[in-house]
């Protein structure tokens, strides 16, 4: 038997590793949405960057439905409006990408206390898609499974039980 195929990576390290403005930048973003580190935000800017690239290549070479798939693509994930253009697609930001993530997602819906509450909630298997365990963080809900996000029932007492204390 072979070696497995080895893994891709799937951000860029920051090319001035020791830039000030976005070290105090990143530590922001970190504690606002609970990263664990500052690789999952190089993962949402590598996302972001191939949204953006394939944007600007579009608006070069104009192909209505390469146009039309990317726009879907990211109306489905809830980043733009259906009926947005490719300079909408140009203005998204980290931000727009992290708040899209199943624990922002989690906290924003009250699920949780605080950013790391919702990552431990996600991590420990206690967050369900259309009753199914999602164990990444750092998923990307699309908006039709934003409603079909729920508690495990057990774990859902022991919160309630908590917060009465």
């Amino acid at each position: 038997m072979g070696h497995p195929k080895k893994q891709k990576r799937k951000y860029e390290k920051p090319k001035r590793p020791y830039d000030k403005n976005r070290i105090a930048e990143e530590k922001k973003l970190m504690s606002e949405f609970g990263l664990r580190r500052k690789k999952e935000i190089w993962k949402a800017e590598s996302v972001l960057r191939d949204f953006r690239e394939r944007a600007r290549a579009l608006q070069g070479k104009r192909n209505e439905e390469s146009e039309k798939e990317l726009i879907t693509k990211l109306h489905k994930i809830g980043l733009i409006k259906e009926d947005a253009q490719l300079d909408d697609v140009l203005e998204l930001t980290v931000y727009d990408i992290l708040s899209r993530r199943l624990q922002s997602i989690i906290l924003n819906k009250k699920f949780a206390n605080s950013p790391k509450h919702a990552r431990q909630l996600v991590v420990h298997g206690h967050v369900l898609i259309n009753k199914r365990k999602i164990r990444w963080p750092g998923f990307l809900v699309p908006t039709k499974l934003e409603n079909k996000i729920s508690l495990n029932p057990k774990i859902k007492m022991q919160i309630l039980a908590g917060e009465k204390e």
